[in-house]
Order: structure tokens, then sequence, then C-alpha cells
């Protein structure tokens, strides 16, 4: 997927999180072990998200692969340290179609 294709996704996921009572604390975030798209909060919870675009949500969802999943993982615990945060979290997926914006907690593979 393109950059520019991969912003538009992240746009809609962030106006869905926006909607839904979200507050973005950062976007694109980068440590030596990968990226995480969009760091959220909601009710007291940090959500590190994963966002994926695809023509239907199959398709999607499956480019979340373990090793994703990983780095999703480093990439979080780099920011709770970098950031001295002791708070409830976690991992969620935002999955991005042409007809739909979908939300999915607690992404574990």
């Amino acid at each position: 997927m393109s950059r520019a294709k991969g912003n538009i996704a992240e746009d809609r996921a962030c106006a869905y999180l926006d909607e839904n009572g979200f507050m973005i604390i950062e976007r694109n975030f980068y440590s030596r072990f990968g990226e995480i798209d969009i760091i959220a909060t909601k009710e007291s919870v940090l959500h590190f998200i994963e966002v994926k675009s695809g023509l239907d949500y199959e398709l999607a969802i499956q480019n979340i692969t373990r090793s994703k999943l990983r780095k999703l993982i480093r990439t979080g615990n780099t920011f709770l340290k970098k950031n001295k945060l002791d708070v409830n979290f976690t991992y969620d997926a935002i999955v991005v179609t042409p007809q739909r914006v979908e939300l999915v907690e607690n992404i574990t593979i």
C-alpha cells in the first residue's frame, strides 16, 4: 500500500476514534523496533493501534502477522518506558475498508 493510501486510512481511523470518545495522543510513533500508527486514550486506558486497510475486512485483518504484533508490542513497551507511564493499556487494530471502519480490541495471535 502506498503511503498516501495509508495516510487516508489513518485519517479515517482517527476520525472514527474522535467520534467514539478517544483522545489521540500521538500518530506514527517510531522506535528501533517498529511503528505504532495511533496511540490514543479512552477512559484511562491507553490504546496502541495498528491501522490496516483493504478492499474487505478479511484482506485487511490478515495483514496483522505474528511478526507485526511482536513489533507493535515491543514498540508499545518502548513508548511506556520513554514516557515513564504505569497505566492500563491494550493493543488494538482498526480495519478500514471502503464501506466501514471497525475497531478490534485486544488483538492477539
